[in-house]
């Protein structure tokens, strides 16, 4: 399968096609991270029809690459690596001895990142990338651009659902226990459900937290009430006649992800010129500031707690705020960032990839998934903290060893603005199935602090950062677990 030549294609844009179609331009690079990168592809699961390029695994690794203890976490939904590397820097640099790994799924091996690749190596200019991405969608003389992929093409992606992933990760999981005296599994989101769905897996008889020391919950997890049968089996049948993909807050794919991959990467490379997103004609009314405003203007108030759509919710972040008044000279408004959680470049960072181009020479990589499996997430409504049920057996779910996890198992979780207490329950209620002591348990509730994504993103001041820390610290004075 050739992997960037796709099949031309035509696709139109949903109501809330997100507003970060920015533009480009060259700028220096930045000066090398001081922290160790490296990224790898494995070969993962065989699944069934899936052409065996795409039976792959990869991993951005951050960190010694001997270190004794290894965090490993997971994206959410229409997530990707590269989101967790600006904070896993920080962790890296704070917690002595541990490295942190992120899953890159195997869905991101569809992704063309071709000119996204040659912008941040500062080989394309502005209106090279915003024609091959977007552009083309409303200017038919664009020919050389970024091709769709038919459905029909990828059809064995319906069955890339949980037990895909969790195969996968037990590759990661194993790799790191080959070296690693001590691995924590965790992740955002819905990457909180893929962990207590490994967690509880059952590994021909054995759960898969039997070799953990720890699990971490970013604003995720798994509910303890399953979904029934009778909607695992309904949700198979719409997803047999339709896309593979979610769609991201009303976005069909690819589109989310382009939105936001080259939006991201604008507002870092063009701050300052004027948003060629609030010209943009598929750029809805309700995403476009009532100003003219520039590049990084124009990302932050589409993403910005306050001024972004409740829709938005999943991509939010406490940003700033549009500039009180326009620049004397260009006459754009621009972005102020007091009050900020999260530093609106490093927000963008997450999600563009930059600085791992730049700081380590990684391309190909950034914080978005542009094709998200639907199976994926019809499944976790069947994870259910580890209990078997009904819809498991319809949707061939394996996550059963919720009562049976090591009474030394230690715990994190960090609610903030979509999950909150939930997340925090949810914990607890895994705990006390398997009579893991509450002791174990490191809990934080910040949903009125905090969005979705100001725990991966708030610097420098960050509350997870600050409770995963000395998590991290205590578990490396904690008994390992040990394979039977």
């Amino acid at each position: 399968m050739e992997m960037t030549d796709h099949t031309r294609g035509k696709g139109r844009i949903g109501p809330l096609a997100v507003a970060i179609a920015l533009a480009f331009a060259v700028v220096a690079p930045a000066a090398r991270s001081e922290v160790p990168v490296r990224f790898v592809r494995l070969d993962g699961f065989a699944a069934p029809g899936s052409p065996p390029e795409l039976n792959k695994v990869g991993v951005l690794q951050i960190g010694r690459k001997n270190a004794r203890n290894i965090l490993i976490l997971n994206p959410g939904t229409s997530a990707s690596a590269a989101y967790f590397a600006p904070m896993a820097k920080t962790v890296v640099q704070q917690a002595r001895g541990w490295a942190v790994w992120a899953v890159e799924r195997r869905e991101n091996l569809l992704e063309d990142h071709s000119v996204l690749n040659e912008a941040k190596e500062g080989m394309a200019s502005p209106q090279e990338v915003f024609d091959y991405y977007l552009g083309w969608l409303v200017n038919p003389a664009v020919t050389t651009h970024f091709q769709l992929i038919p459905d029909a093409s990828v059809a064995y992606a319906r069955d890339w659902g949980m037990q895909v992933e969790i195969e996968d990760l037990h590759v990661v999981v194993n790799l790191a226990l080959k070296q690693a005296k001590r691995v924590v599994v965790g992740g955002h989101s819905l990457g909180g459900s893929i962990t207590t769905a490994y967690a509880t897996w059952d590994f021909d008889g054995r759960a898969g937290g039997a070799d953990l020391a720890g699990l971490v919950y970013i604003d995720g997890g798994s509910s303890p009430n399953p979904i029934s049968a009778d909607s695992a089996s309904a949700a198979l049948l719409a997803l047999s006649t339709s896309s593979p993909w979610l769609s991201f807050g009303g976005i069909p794919a690819p589109f989310a992800g382009l939105f936001n991959s080259t939006g991201s990467l604008g507002a870092i490379l063009d701050p300052n010129s004027p948003s060629l997103g609030q010209a943009f004609p598929l750029l809805p009314a309700n995403l476009k500031p009532p100003v003219p405003v520039t590049n990084l203007a124009q990302y932050g108030y589409a993403l910005d707690t306050k001024t972004s759509p409740p829709s938005l919710i999943a991509a939010q972040a406490h940003l700033g705020q549009l500039t009180a008044t326009p620049d004397p000279v260009t006459g754009l408004f621009g972005w102020d960032s007091t009050g900020a959680l999260t530093p609106i470049q490093r927000f963008a960072d997450m999600f563009s990839g930059y600085s791992l181009a730049h700081d380590d020479g990684l391309l190909s990589l950034d914080g978005t998934a542009w094709y998200h499996p639907l199976r994926l997430t019809i499944d976790s409504g069947a994870v259910a903290e580890g209990n078997a049920n009904p819809a498991q057996a319809v949707l061939d779910v394996h996550a059963t060893h919720g009562h049976d996890l090591p009474s030394s198992l230690r715990i994190l979780a960090f609610g903030a603005q979509l999950g909150g207490q939930n997340v925090l329950n949810a914990a607890t209620i895994l705990a006390s199935q398997s009579g893991i002591p509450l002791d174990n348990l490191s809990l934080l509730d910040r949903h009125q602090t905090y969005a979705h994504n100001d725990p991966a993103g708030a610097f420098p001041q960050n509350d997870f950062i600050d409770q995963l820390v000395p998590f991290l610290h205590q578990l490396r004075g904690t008994r390992v677990p040990r394979r039977s």
